[in-house]
């Protein structure tokens, strides 16, 4: 049976896909897969906790569809997603036989989509996957957009490769399971988009905060439906992240430290990206670029959606560190995203990275010292 859905194209040549929205639509799964052509013999990653709420519904339409199907079974949590869980995966790949005619499909967070696309990226030079994001995270950003990569213990996502997937499948009712918290996680990613590119659609967050909190089916679907238009805008200009793409990361370069000295699973990701939001919000209007009215607007929107605006306690020689060692390090400086109020951001190199950050961060001083 098929249900109403929604799709939206990411253009890039032969590495073209649909990404499908829609309620309910997991068990459509199987006839997206036929249309697009996908292998018959494919390996289901997920974790145990979403295997038990979606697995069967989605092996099910699999099985329907003509599919012979395998289930690699991944831990749940960042804290996994490392080279030691990665080479599960492929342990499981080899030993049942999988070959350059077969495919992943990864179903669950963006833990498990990004080294489930790792492991297509790499598992016999490349074989094709698809995503199923069931966190509001991974449906608004990393299962989106080709970035696939695991964890290294000195920083985040240092090991990836840039591979696109042949299908993104999205299905809000599979938010339904999440818990607040990390709903709210997810939201923080949605902010980004509306900081950076869409005023209007800040503008509609404002006024609909409470439904998203809410999981309201039609503001969600428009959220996630927008948040992934941005960002399949940008993608197609930049797909491997030599310009515009780098926008994308607002946030991300202090939240990755954040994520690294706290330890991979204590903050969540989204959680970090908003007091990395606050930080850049602080250096772009110490820099002139924004106004105190736009960052006010950011800080009470991010603690609407009961987000984390206040920066762990570490030394700021510790942050330093490790920001210095982020994959945005070009050529000794390090790249920013900053906002030019709501709607707009732009990339800048950053030479004096400890006397940019101590001039926004003197709490972090003060606190040390007493």
């Amino acid at each position: 049976m098929t249900v109403k859905s929604e799709s939206i194209q990411v253009g890039l040549a032969e590495r073209s896909y649909q990404i499908i929205f829609g309620q309910g639509i997991l068990p459509d799964l199987g006839a997206q897969l036929n249309r697009v052509g996908f292998p018959k013999r494919v390996a289901l990653v997920s974790n145990p906790a979403i295997l038990g709420h979606y697995g069967q519904r989605v092996l099910d339409s699999l099985a329907s569809a003509g599919y012979d199907c395998s289930v690699i079974t991944v831990p749940d949590g960042e804290e996994y997603k490392n080279l030691t869980t990665l080479e599960s995966i492929y342990d499981q790949l080899i030993i049942e036989r999988f070959d350059r005619s077969s495919g992943l499909i990864a179903l669950g967070g963006g833990v498990v989509g990004d080294m489930a696309g790792y492991a297509a990226a790499t598992f016999l030079r490349g074989v094709p996957f698809v995503q199923i994001p069931t966190t509001v995270l991974a449906q608004v950003d990393s299962s989106v957009g080709g970035k696939t990569a695991v964890n290294h213990r000195l920083g985040k996502n240092l090991i990836g490769a840039f591979y696109q997937p042949k299908l993104v499948l999205i299905d809000i009712e599979t938010l339904q399971t999440l818990e607040t918290r990390e709903i709210s996680a997810g939201i923080a990613e949605i902010v980004k988009y509306g900081v950076i590119r869409d005023s209007d659609f800040f503008d509609w967050l404002e006024e609909n905060a409470a439904k998203l909190l809410a999981l309201d089916p039609e503001a969600l679907l428009h959220a996630v439906k927008r948040s992934c238009q941005i960002k399949a805008d940008i993608v197609e200009i930049d797909e491997r992240e030599g310009s515009v793409r780098a926008l994308l990361n607002y946030g991300h370069t202090f939240g990755h430290a954040i994520e690294s000295l706290c330890g991979y699973g204590d903050w969540r990701h989204g959680e970090a990206v908003a007091c990395g939001m606050i930080v850049a919000a602080r250096i772009a209007l110490n820099m002139g670029l924004s106004d105190e009215g736009a960052n006010r607007r950011v800080e009470t929107l991010l603690r609407r959606f009961q987000l984390p605006v206040d920066v762990p306690v570490f030394g700021l020689n510790q942050y330093v560190d490790a920001m210095c060692r982020d994959k945005k390090m070009r050529q000794g400086s390090l790249t920013l995203v900053l906002n030019l109020g709501i709607g707009n951001a732009e990339l800048f190199p950053i030479e004096d990275v400890d006397g940019t950050f101590r001039a926004v961060l003197p709490e972090l001083e003060a606190k040390i010292d007493g």
